[in-house]
């Protein structure tokens, strides 16, 4: 790796015992000269090993397919500022000119301005908006491709499947490529390639040529899905993370609901190559373009370090700890495996409805491509309903909260516990909604039941979503990228899984018993929120990975 870009310290590296938290800037105070010109560049300071003051609240690039949050660990600052000297140490460096970063510094992202925070937050927004828009929108080509290649509809399928899996796959590779190259190569390299692997998609003359394009199309867009989460974390502190992640959490769900949506209108009129397109014209409009800054150049000391540059491990190293650490937390963590599973049983029910809306409103209630889109506007609303109860969670958390503290004397001791509501709040309004979706599609019935029944559901899903991801985090506080990551994992695979037998079993069981079946599946993992809320703090006791209970 070039020296020059060695200078800055990624926000998204890792440093705990096993190196998985990350090292975290902190307050200086000695300014740095410029030997060419004199001039006062940037203010360090020494670091103070185990008992230096965390500035700033840390964020992960998680390596997670679909979601990213940022998290604020006060009971490992110590920990992590002593492991980010030793990590210097250990490799021979002088942990004197370990980099950090000041409050003040202009080079800190938290001292941007409002408007570049917000738009750069937009961007990434749009850009993971994209990437899932892009994952269902090829389900309204289904029609045309199986004619045009003489497939069948499972073969046309496996477009949708390989695209979700090469997002589960990708954050795997792109997450530890980040912390060697940062975050804007990543960007930059990984959405080119994604926009490239779209051109082929439009112009291909048969069905292997979609299929391996889709894979890869996954892999490289799973960068918005994976470390822009980091860097809406960097920019904003605790007390205003709230809006900005709102926005970029909400944005690979809201993703696959538009697709349906554009998708039938361009397919309904037009040839589907336009679906690809369209992508292709919204893809090259968000390519990002930053300016780098580099330390070492303006200071012309190489002697500063950060202590990613002092890890022991290689790419290839970082790369293979990344994905056999989530198998372990499934393997061994019986909180994380069935909340994982909950997780991924929803998403692949949402990517089987992409297929069964088509079905059922087309022979049920006789509509249209275009018509079968918009009743996708039932899962947006629900979507968003839920989004806006953010704030009652929020005050739900703090009551919790209180009573804790009021109840042992203590302020310091938040238990992750408490994120679960809005999951155990979302998991009856999922069952519930899915009931409702069954048992509404008669033909003597209005077209908007079914759809009410899939506002409830989305509502639900979200819920259990939020519920579930802070949960992840907060309970595997030195393994968050690696929880989620299994979480990631684990969605990938069900969500790509569950389009590939979703038709037959709606022919074969009939439209009422095949979504009953899906609810009572959902019924069944609706109790584990409640379950681990109640009894969590006893078996992360028993825990290797999870947080100690007090």
């Amino acid at each position: 790796m070039d020296r020059e870009n060695h200078s800055r310290v990624p926000s998204n590296t890792d440093y705990s015992k096993d190196n998985d938290t990350e090292a975290t800037p902190a307050p200086s105070n000695r300014p740095v000269t410029d030997r060419n010109n004199g001039d006062n560049v940037v203010p360090m300071q020494k670091l103070n090993s185990a008992t230096s003051h965390v500035s700033m609240e840390r964020s992960w690039s998680l390596n997670d397919g679909y979601s990213c949050g940022a998290v604020d660990e006060e009971d490992t600052e110590e920990a992590i500022d002593r492991e980010a000297a030793a990590a210097v140490a250990a490799a021979g460096g002088d942990e004197s000119f370990a980099v950090r970063w000041e409050e003040s510094d202009a080079m800190n992202p938290r001292n941007l301005s409002s408007f570049r925070k917000w738009l750069i937050t937009v961007i990434v927004s749009l850009g993971s908006l994209c990437v899932t828009c892009t994952s269902s929108m090829y389900t309204t080509t289904y029609g045309q491709i199986t004619k045009e290649f003489h497939i069948s509809r499972i073969v046309a399928t496996l477009g949708l499947s390989f695209f979700i899996w090469g997002l589960g796959i990708g954050p795997l590779l792109l997450g530890p490529l980040s912390e060697f190259y940062g975050r804007r190569n990543i960007y930059l390299a990984s959405f080119t390639v994604f926009l490239l692997f779209i051109i082929p998609c439009a112009v291909a003359k048969n069905v292997q040529t979609m299929l391996v394009c889709r894979f890869f199309n996954g892999v490289a867009g799973s960068a918005f899905l994976s470390v822009a989460g980091g860097t809406v974390g960097d920019m904003f502190d605790r007390q205003h993370l709230g809006p900005p992640m709102m926005l970029y959490t909400a944005s690979p769900f809201v993703g696959p609901v538009i697709g349906p949506l554009v998708g039938g209108f361009v397919n309904e009129f037009t040839l589907w190559r336009w679906s690809f397109y369209v992508l292709l014209i919204w893809a090259g409009a968000l390519l990002l373009r930053n300016k780098a800054r580099k330390l070492r150049k303006e200071t012309g000391d190489d002697r500063w370090i950060a202590p990613i540059e002092k890890m022991q491990r290689s790419v290839l190293q970082t790369v293979i700890r990344s994905i056999y650490r989530p198998i372990l937390l499934l393997i061994l963590e019986p909180m994380c495996l069935n909340l994982c599973i909950f997780s991924a049983i929803l998403l692949g029910i949402l990517y089987l409805f992409f297929g069964a809306f088509e079905l059922v409103f087309s022979h049920v209630y006789g509509f249209g491509l275009w018509q079968c889109g918009c009743t996708f506007l039932g899962l947006l609303v629900g979507m968003v309903c839920a989004i806006l109860t953010d704030p009652l969670w929020r005050r739900n958390y703090a009551r919790l909260e209180r009573n804790h503290q009021e109840k042992v004397g203590r302020t310091d001791d938040p238990q992750p516990e408490w994120r679960l509501p809005p999951a155990i709040g979302g998991a009856p309004l999922v069952t519930i909604g899915m009931f409702i979706f069954a048992w509404t599609i008669y033909p003597n019935v209005h077209w908007i039941g079914p759809i009410i029944g899939s506002a409830v559901f989305a509502a639900g899903m979200i819920l259990v979503y939020t519920g579930i991801f802070t949960f992840l985090v907060d309970a595997y506080p030195l393994y968050a990228a690696s929880a989620l990551s299994a979480n990631s994992f684990a969605r990938s695979s069900f969500g790509g899984v569950f389009p590939l037998f979703g038709i037959q079993m709606y022919n074969r069981l009939n439209y009422h018993w095949a979504t009953s079946l899906l609810a009572f599946l959902t019924l069944a993992m609706a109790p584990f929120p409640y379950i681990f809320f109640r009894y969590g703090s006893q078996i992360r006791k028993k825990s290797r990975y999870a947080k100690s209970a007090s």
